[in-house]
C-alpha cells in the first residue's frame, strides 16, 4: 500500500517499519527515528503531517472514552502530545514504544519487539532477546529493568485467584511480577515462545535439562589455578624465643655426640631416660584427666528459625406484535355477510335499471349530496410524477447532509 504523497515526502529516505490506520484516510507511520501522523483533508483542517521524535526520556498515556493521548517527554525540551482514537491506542503504543526503545539503545540492532502489555502501573515489553519491565504511572522511562534471555536459567508461572505470578530465574536469583488472569495466558505464551526460540528448545522442560547439563559440564572442568607450594615459613614475632629454640637444638646435638653423656646416670635423679619416662607418664596422666574432663562437657544445640513468605494476590428485546381480540374475525365476517345480503336484496329489485349500481359504486358518492370532481386520469398521473420527483430530490439532500454530519463527527473523534 502506497503512502500519501505528503507523508512519503516527510519520511524521506527512512524506512517506514510500521503503519497504523487512525480512521478515514488518517494514518500513523513509524520510522526508526520518528513517528509521523498524516491527517487528510477534512471539514475542519487541511492535509498535514505531524512529527514526534523517538529521542524521548518518557512515554505516558492518557485514556479517554473516545480520544486518548500519547505524551512524549523530552526532559528539559518539554513534552509533545499525540491524540489518537481510543480504540486504536494499543495498536499505536506498540510500534511507538518499540521505536523509542530502539532509538534509546535499550534494544539492539535487528532486535524485534514481539508483544507489549500494559497492566495499570506495569508495562511488559517482550522482544526476541529480552524482557523489558517498567513499573510506574508512565508506560516507560529511564527507571526500567531488562532481563536478557541469555541469563535466564528457568521460567515458571504460579496461578492465583486474581493474578498469575511470573517467576524469572537468572544470575542466581529470582524475579517475580504479576499479571492479571485475563491476560496471563497471552503473557505466558509470548514469553515461553520467545525464550524457547532464543535457546533453541521446544519447551521449558527442555530448557531446564539444557541448563542442568551446562552446569554439570562447568563443574567437571579442571581448575586453572596455579599451585605455588606451601610457601615460605612466616617470620617469627619473638626473637628471644628463636634464640632459646636454637640453644636447645645445640644442646641436643652435643648430647647425641658425647657417648658418656648419652649413657650417664645420676644416683640421685636416675638416668636421663628415666627422667624422660617419668615426665611422659606424668604428662599422659594429665592428658587423660583433661580428656575425661572434656568428655564430660555439655554440648549445645543450635536452633534455626525460618520464615515463610506468603504470596499475596494483587488486585493489578422482547418483540411485541399487535394481536387482534378474540372474535374480531368473526365480527368482520358477520358484517361482510350482512352487507352482501343487503346488496343482494337491492340488486334484486326488478325496477332498477341494469348497470345503475355499478356506476354508483364507481363514483363513491352513492347516497350523498356530493358529486365527482371529474379529474382526468392524465392530470392525476402528472401530479403524482411531480410529487415523486420532489420527494426524491429532498431524500437525496437529506442523505448528503447525513454523510456530512457523520464525517464531521468522525473528524471530531480523531482530534481534528
Amino acid at each position: 500500500m502506497s503512502l500519501p504523497e505528503l507523508l512519503s515526502g516527510a519520511a524521506g529516505d527512512e524506512e517506514v517499519v510500521a503503519r497504523v490506520p487512525l480512521g478515514g484516510d488518517d494514518l500513523l507511520a513509524v520510522t526508526p527515528t520518528r513517528t509521523l501522523v498524516y491527517r487528510a483533508d477534512g471539514l475542519l483542517s487541511d492535509e498535514t503531517v505531524e512529527e514526534y521524535s523517538h529521542d524521548a526520556e518518557r512515554i505516558a498515556v492518557s485514556t479517554g472514552r473516545r480520544k486518548s493521548k500519547v505524551v512524549f517527554g523530552y526532559g528539559l525540551d518539554g513534552e509533545e502530545t499525540l491524540s489518537v482514537p481510543s480504540k486504536r491506542l494499543d495498536d499505536v503504543v506498540h510500534p511507538v514504544l518499540a521505536g523509542v526503545l530502539s532509538a534509546r539503545g535499550v534494544t539492539g540492532p535487528g532486535e524485534s519487539v514481539e508483544r507489549t502489555f500494559r497492566f495499570s502501573e506495569l508495562t511488559l515489553v517482550v522482544t526476541d532477546s529480552r524482557l523489558v519491565k517498567h513499573v510506574g504511572s508512565a508506560v516507560w522511562d529511564e527507571e526500567f529493568e531488562e532481563f536478557p534471555y541469555a541469563d535466564l536459567t528457568d521460567l515458571d508461572f504460579e496461578e492465583g485467584t486474581v493474578a498469575t505470578a511470573v517467576v524469572l530465574a537468572h544470575d542466581g536469583r529470582s524475579e517475580r511480577f504479576k499479571a492479571p488472569n485475563e491476560s496471563a495466558r497471552a503473557v505466558k505464551e509470548s514469553l515461553v515462545d520467545a525464550v524457547c526460540s532464543f535457546h533453541g528448545v521446544g519447551s521449558l522442560e527442555e530448557l531446564r535439562v539444557t541448563v542442568a547439563d551446562d552446569a554439570d559440564d562447568a563443574a567437571e572442568e579442571p581448575s586453572s589455578t596455579t599451585d605455588f607450594g606451601e610457601g615460605p615459613d612466616p617470620l617469627s614475632a619473638s626473637p628471644a624465643a628463636d634464640a632459646e629454640a636454637a640453644a636447645e637444638a645445640e644442646r641436643r646435638l652435643e648430647t647425641s655426640s658425647d657417648p658418656d653423656r648419652a649413657t650417664g646416670s645420676d644416683p640421685a635423679t636416675g638416668t636421663d631416660a628415666d627422667r624422660r619416662a617419668a615426665t611422659d607418664v606424668d604428662r599422659g596422666g594429665a592428658d587423660s584427666t583433661g580428656g575425661r574432663g572434656g568428655a564430660g562437657g555439655t554440648a549445645g544445640n543450635a536452633n534455626t528459625a525460618g520464615g515463610n513468605a506468603a504470596d499475596g494476590n494483587d488486585p493489578l428485546g422482547d418483540e411485541f406484535g399487535t394481536a387482534e381480540p378474540h372474535g374480531s374475525t368473526g365480527a368482520a365476517d358477520g358484517s361482510t355477510d350482512r352487507s352482501n345480503a343487503a346488496g343482494a336484496t337491492e340488486s334484486a329489485d326488478p325496477a332498477e335499471p341494469a348497470g345503475a349500481s355499478d356506476s354508483a359504486d364507481a363514483d363513491g358518492f352513492e347516497g350523498s349530496p356530493f358529486e365527482s370532481a371529474g379529474v382526468e386520469d392524465d392530470d392525476l398521473a402528472a401530479e403524482v410524477a411531480a410529487l415523486r420527483q420532489t420527494v426524491e430530490a429532498q431524500s437525496a439532500t437529506i442523505e448528503r447532509q447525513s454523510e456530512l454530519i457523520e464525517r464531521l463527527i468522525e473528524e471530531l473523534r480523531q482530534g481534528r
